[in-house]
């Protein structure tokens, strides 16, 4: 009799699954009060496969907050190298990745409130961590920006770096308030008005006054 063994692609699911199931119960009811058991039962998986994937409950609170940021990278990497693909520029790309950001956020909301709430906290375990996640996400902007700067299409006097964090962090913000406190509006609705943002900022195509 064969045994059945754990194939890289299933392992990947049940990952997926306790990405998802920890991070809802977390942003429910805080780290400290939610239990391995907890998360298992959510999942729908044993307790036992819990420890099997991570060590401790740190190490999967630690490695679900690099997932997630690597999840959200890739999707605004993608958004932009598609735009390029069609010809675009570097603006249309910045609005592209708006967009693909504002759909990871409304795919994965409990992450984002998360994300959000562990920046502020500085004693944390996994602190290094969650500020070289961050940091790989924002360096996807700040490549475009350079880009954009490079072949004359944004103004030389962008600060790259700290207009980056300013896209990202508009993003998450407009983003979870859109979700708290506006649920009535559409995603397309939010992008088109984070766009004029954009647009008349970055682009630099706004009035002049």
């Amino acid at each position: 009799m064969t045994s059945a063994r754990t194939t890289p692609r299933s392992r990947s699911a049940t990952k997926q699954k306790l990405f998802q199931a920890a991070v809802t119960l977390i942003a429910e009811q805080g780290f400290s009060s939610t239990t391995v058991e907890e998360i298992a039962e959510r999942a729908g998986v044993a307790k036992g496969t819990v420890y099997y994937n991570f060590a401790s409950k740190t190490e999967l609170f630690e490695e679900l907050l690099r997932h997630g940021v690597e999840m959200l990278t890739a999707d605004l990497r993608q958004a932009a190298e598609e735009t390029a693909g069609r010809g675009g520029g570097r603006v249309d790309a910045l609005d592209a990745m708006i967009r693909a950001g504002l759909g990871f956020i409304d795919h994965y909301p409990a992450f984002t409130q998360l994300y959000v709430a562990e920046l502020w906290r500085t004693n944390r375990a996994w602190n290094d961590t969650l500020m070289v996640v961050r940091k790989q996400a924002v360096a996807v902007v700040e490549e475009v920006l350079r880009e954009g700067v490079a072949e004359g299409e944004l103004s030389e006097e962008i600060d790259i770096q700290l207009t980056a964090a300013a896209l990202v962090g508009m993003v998450l913000v407009a983003a979870l308030d859109w979700k708290a406190f506006q649920p009535e509006r559409s995603l397309e609705d939010v992008h088109g008005a984070l766009s004029l943002l954009l647009q008349g900022r970055v682009g630099g195509r706004g009035r002049s006054r």
